[in-house]
């Protein structure tokens, strides 16, 4: 009789199971695989285990027989079996690399994905923020009329404005009763208590923040008090993510009047006039604390048209006594803020300086509240970046001796440089001008020298930055000190970084205490640490690789070319 088609066929098909228990397996009968237990084990009382048997491959090759169904069937009935090969024969293993005492291990997939570029992971500057949000909370908005007026008398700039307000109200509503329209006046209460103290790196003097651009903003048009609460939103963000699309908003909105005013107004116009400045600084400002991309250079560059053409027009004008007269303080401080900006960054960059030496009295010593270290020892910095952009030109002889001459020329110049605080006598901001003249002489052997982290004097130097970082950090004091972190962990020879070696008591990693340093400058500056860090790391991360391979330099490239230059574009270290 011959077999039913599989149409013809009636009820379940049957087929194999592959993960019957153990008992039914045993019997030689279907198991339905029912959980916990089948119904067969069910039934008869069984325990119904899984017999659970382990396989190796390199077994069944070594006694030649096939692993599985490998080689056993094909659809050409023709072909044999294939034996298969050794185990031994076909695996490869992984090459080990040595692990060093210096190997920086703190890598993602984008390291080796994107070796040539720095990731700047969004939450990275979360991760470095250690203190609590707490330490943030602005006076209480119940404050009574003695406590504004005892907190109002330690600002220095609030002397004469006594009866400019109703004590009643927070300093921003009675002083600027046009906020209350934006309901956000606590946005500038942020940037007076929490934004201008972190711009200095001494408590005893008031920041140029808050002493010369809040007398001014009683004149000012309401885009200046918009650019002002985009930046205490932006930088509150970080701790408050709730305040970015209120920052961005403000932002928005002074960035839409600026542009009309200069339509409207003309550059020659506005470049008389010192608000538009000031909106420009912090707009600028704004662009470091959030992403410190390629954006905080347009204000940096815009500002730099209407400087020259402001200087321009004076010049022509230099016969009168009002244009021979020094400019007001709000526009020297404007000046000052964008060419430091612009001098600071571009020493690690490399780019050509837009503010040129003609910005900084070369014999001035005096320390800079807000720069933290004298006008001439920013005046050397311009001169070394421009030296070391056209080192490699310099192919003749006669040329190389200049060259020569030069350098020495300005090294001398720091050797014998006295940095005076002026008034009063603060010990933090005589540290902070120290640690930064110690980061000039590096920068000047590294960038025209050719020297490497190798070089004891290299060694030296970023021994004796770190000791006072790590002095500072003790006593939790790190505002204005990004620039010399940042030289000194660039050029921190990963082999040999130990900042306290011959001392019995202290003993510190130069990359632990550069980590820590960023950690606690997430809080204690405005600067965007995050992207700082991120190219520190970079660069440490790069060495190391370097060193497992052996890789040399370029021939006509010195250390700081090679290593810093290429990752250091648009960076923000004033």
């Amino acid at each position: 009789m011959p077999r039913r088609k599989a149409a013809d066929r009636t009820g379940p098909v049957k087929t194999r199971s592959r993960d019957g228990c153990k008992e039914c397996r045993a019997s030689r009968v279907r198991c339905d695989t029912k959980k916990p237990r089948c119904t067969r084990c069910w039934e008869k009382g069984l325990p119904c285990t899984k017999n659970l048997v382990l396989k190796w491959e390199s077994e069944f090759a070594s006694r030649g027989m096939a692993f599985g169904r490998a080689g056993v069937w094909s659809k050409s009935q023709s072909a044999s079996p294939s034996t298969p090969s050794s185990i031994s024969s076909i695996q490869e293993w992984c090459p080990v690399p040595t692990i060093r005492s210096w190997g920086f291990i703190n890598s993602s997939f984008s390291t080796f994905e994107r070796p040539d570029e720095v990731n700047v992971d969004f939450n990275e500057l979360n991760a470095i923020i250690t203190v609590a949000q707490s330490s943030h909370s602005l006076f209480p908005r119940t404050a009574t009329a003695d406590q504004l007026w005892s907190w109002l008398q330690h600002l220095p700039y609030m002397d004469g404005l006594a009866n400019c307000f109703n004590l009643s109200l927070p300093p921003s509503l009675a002083l600027f009763p046009e906020l209350s329209g934006s309901g956000h006046g606590e946005l500038f209460d942020y940037y007076l208590q929490q934004v201008c103290p972190r711009t200095t790196a001494s408590s005893a003097f008031s920041s140029p923040f808050a002493s010369v651009i809040l007398p001014f903003c009683l004149s000012a048009s309401p885009t200046l008090l918009k650019a002002i609460q985009a930046l205490g939103a932006c930088h509150w963000s970080r701790l408050n993510p709730s305040y970015s699309a209120t920052g961005l908003r403000f932002k928005s909105e002074a960035l839409r009047e600026l542009r009309q005013r200069l339509s409207s107004e003309g550059t020659l116009t506005c470049s008389m006039d010192p608000e538009v400045l000031v909106i420009m600084i912090m707009l600028c400002l704004y662009e470091i604390v959030d992403k410190c991309d390629q954006q905080w250079t347009i204000h940096l560059k815009g500002a730099n048209d209407l400087i020259r053409l402001r200087r321009k027009q004076q010049n022509a004008l230099s016969h009168s006594a009002a244009a021979a007269a020094s400019p007001d303080p709000v526009t020297s401080f404007a000046e000052q803020f964008f060419a430091f900006q612009d001098v600071m960054g571009r020493t690690a960059c490399a780019k050509e300086v837009l503010f040129g030496t003609d910005y900084w009295k070369p014999d001035e010593r005096n320390i800079d509240l807000w720069m933290g270290c004298s006008p001439e020892l920013v005046s050397v910095l311009a001169n070394i970046t421009d030296m070391s952009r056209t080192r490699r030109q310099n192919t003749s002889d006669t040329d190389k001796a200049s060259y020569a001459l030069r350098a020495a020329s300005l090294e001398r110049q720091l050797e014998r440089l006295v940095q005076e605080v002026g008034e009063g006598d603060d010990e933090i901001l005589a540290l902070v001008a120290d640690a930064k003249r110690l980061a000039a002489v590096l920068y000047l052997h590294c960038a025209l020298y050719g020297a490497s982290p190798t070089t004891p004097l290299v060694k030296s130097y970023v021994r004796q930055i770190l000791r006072l970082i790590s002095n500072l950090l003790n006593r939790n004091l790190l505002a204005n000190v990004t620039w010399p972190v940042f030289v000194a962990a660039v050029e921190l020879d990963p082999s040999d970084d130990e900042v306290f070696p011959d001392s019995e008591t202290e003993s510190g990693s130069g990359r632990a205490i550069v980590l820590r340093a960023l950690a606690t400058m997430a809080d204690s500056t405005i600067s965007n640490i995050a992207r700082t860090r991120a190219v520190i790391t970079k660069l440490w991360q790069t060495r190391d690789l370097d060193m497992l391979k052996g890789a040399a330099l370029h021939n006509e490239c010195n250390d700081w070319e090679w290593y810093v230059v290429p990752i250091s574009n648009a960076m923000s270290l004033a």
